[in-house]
């Protein structure tokens, strides 16, 4: 099962990893194209393998675990060397930063949760930051190339990038809110636990 279609796209999605990462290294507009190449095959690999999964009966707790970190090591590196090349300016890193500490703090929740026994349902407005924000990266990673060919392109994408950050404090709110109920209904109960048997020690 390790190596099903779905796991194999997932372990493909992070080998583009350092390629997007290498591509800032190439001079001129090249670079960028690549980037936006191996941007968007990783995104389509995201939407196969979750597909084949469900339609192939092939979910198992290897794609779980790996499929939601694919996703977030293929965002934190588009974002972090967009910084680092300034096509994410001093004033949108804020933007960038929210939607980093975000994806941190929904893999914290989702993991507590689940040794919880308890899961969150991904929700339609998150669907629809993730595709702005999908789509605002693209755009980005196309930067001053891009601007040749669709004028305006970049400042498009530092649009998408805030529009998909407030998107993220909407729904990480909702995320956390899930958390922070249940983990105060953890511990109410271990207290009324520990009550109760020291009460019947007595």
């Amino acid at each position: 099962m390790l190596f099903s279609p779905p796991n194999i796209l997932t372990l493909f999605r992070i080998a583009l990893v350092p390629g997007v990462v290498g591509a800032f290294y190439v001079d001129g507009d090249t670079g960028r194209w690549i980037a936006l190449a191996l941007f968007v095959a990783a995104g389509i690999s995201d939407f196969l393998d979750g597909y084949l999964a469900r339609s192939l009966n092939m979910m198992s707790r290897f794609g779980q675990l790996m499929d939601p970190i694919a996703d977030k090591l293929v965002v934190a590196s588009a974002l972090v060397m967009l910084v680092q090349a300034g096509t994410i300016g001093s004033g949108s890193i804020i933007a960038a930063v929210i939607i980093l500490c975000r994806e941190i703090l929904v893999s914290g929740l989702r993991e507590f949760l689940a040794n919880a026994k308890v899961s969150i349902p991904v929700s339609r407005l998150a669907k629809w930051k993730t595709t702005v924000q999908m789509i605002a990266i693209a755009f980005l990673l196309a930067g001053n190339a891009g601007d040749k060919i669709v004028p305006h392109i970049t400042d498009i994408g530092i649009a998408g990038i805030w529009f998909a950050a407030i998107l993220t404090l909407y729904t990480g709110y909702d995320y956390l809110k899930v958390g922070l109920r249940h983990a105060v209904t953890a511990d109410d109960a271990e207290a009324r636990g520990a009550a109760a048997r020291a009460h019947a020690a007595e």
